[in-house]
C-alpha cells in the first residue's frame, strides 16, 4: 500500500503518527466542520458544492474563513494532497475546517484551520450494492432542527449512537427521525423514497443534511424527467414506496432491501446510479 499524507493547515505530514496538536477545538468540543469529498481516477467529483457548503457552515458557526480559502485553493490542496499519495483511481477526502485552539466554551478567536485527509477507495465508479440493505427506525433519540442541521459538523454522537444500534440489531442501518416522527436521513446519508415512478426526499426545512449527493441525485432525476419531491416523510410513507435508497457522496446509492415487513426492489437506483456513473466519467 503506498504512504499516505495528510495536509494539517499547510502542512503535508505522512499519515503514521500524531498529526493534530493539543487543544484542537474540533477535538474538544466538536468546534468544526467537514466535507467527504469523492474520487474517481484521481480526480476530486463535485468541488464547488462541497465548497459553498463548507462556507455557508463556516458562516453558520461564525467561523473568520480565510481570505486564501478559496475555490481554487481548496481545489488546489485537496488535488495535491491525493497526487502526493499517488493515488491514480478511487479515493475519499475528509476537509475538515476547525476553530483554532484557544478558550473553553467561549473560543479566544474565530479564525479556524483547516485539515485534509485521503483514503484510497478499491472501486473507481459507483457501484450499486449487490444485497439490499434491511433499515429500520432510531428510536432512542432525535435529530432536532436547528441552524446547524444542514451541515455536517463535527457533533456526530446522534449517528455514532444509531450506528451502534442498528449494529447491535443486526441490522444494516437505521434511519434518523426528527421530534415530530418525520424521517430525516441514515446515519451518513440522505434517504429517497420511490413511488409511482418519482422520488420523495425529506425537506431541508425538516432538519436533515443538505447533501451534495442529494442534490446531484435531485438534478440528474429532473434532467431525466423523473419527477422529484422535497417534503415530510412518515414512517407510513416507507411502506408506500416501491424502492428505498440511500445517497452520499462515497458511495452514490445504497438500495434498501426491506423496511421491517416492507420489501423493495431496486430498479430505479440502478437508473441513478449508471446517470451518476455516465455524468462522472
Amino acid at each position: 500500500m503506498a504512504l499516505l499524507y495528510v495536509n494539517n493547515n499547510g502542512k503535508v505530514l505522512e499519515n503514521s503518527g500524531y498529526t493534530l496538536e493539543a487543544g484542537n477545538r474540533a477535538h474538544l468540543y466538536g468546534d468544526g466542520l467537514f466535507e467527504s469529498v469523492r474520487v474517481m481516477n484521481g480526480k476530486p467529483l463535485n468541488l464547488e458544492a462541497h465548497f459553498l457548503r463548507l462556507m455557508d457552515g463556516a458562516v453558520a458557526l461564525k467561523m473568520r474563513i480565510p481570505s486564501y480559502l478559496t475555490l481554487d485553493y481548496f481545489s488546489e490542496k485537496i488535488t495535491g494532497l491525493v497526487q502526493k499519495c499517488d493515488i491514480q483511481g478511487g479515493a475519499r477526502v475528509r476537509f475538515s475546517l476547525d476553530r483554532i485552539s484557544g478558550g473553553t466554551y467561549l473560543p479566544i478567536s474565530n479564525e479556524c484551520t483547516y485539515f485534509i485527509e485521503v483514503y484510497p477507495v478499491k472501486e473507481n465508479k459507483y457501484e450499486l450494492n449487490s444485497k439490499g440493505w434491511e433499515i429500520d427506525l432510531f428510536t432512542e433519540m432525535k435529530k432536532h432542527k436547528t441552524k446547524l442541521s444542514n451541515f455536517k459538523t463535527k457533533n456526530g454522537l446522534c449517528y455514532v449512537m444509531a450506528s451502534i444500534a442498528a449494529q447491535e440489531k443486526g441490522l444494516d442501518e437505521y434511519l434518523l427521525c426528527n421530534p415530530q416522527g418525520n424521517v430525516l436521513e441514515g446515519t451518513s446519508s440522505n434517504v429517497f423514497v420511490v413511488s409511482n415512478g418519482a422520488l420523495y426526499t425529506p425537506s431541508l426545512e425538516d432538519g436533515c443534511i443538505a447533501g451534495v449527493m442529494r442534490m446531484t441525485v435531485i438534478n440528474l432525476a429532473l434532467e431525466n424527467g423523473i419527477k422529484v419531491y422535497e417534503c415530510s416523510i412518515l414512517p407510513q410513507n416507507l411502506l408506500a414506496g416501491t424502492e428505498l435508497f440511500l445517497t452520499n457522496a462515497i458511495k452514490g446509492i445504497t438500495w434498501s432491501g426491506g423496511y421491517r415487513t416492507k420489501r423493495y426492489g431496486n430498479d430505479m437506483a440502478r437508473r441513478i446510479t449508471d446517470l451518476l456513473n455516465h455524468k462522472f466519467s
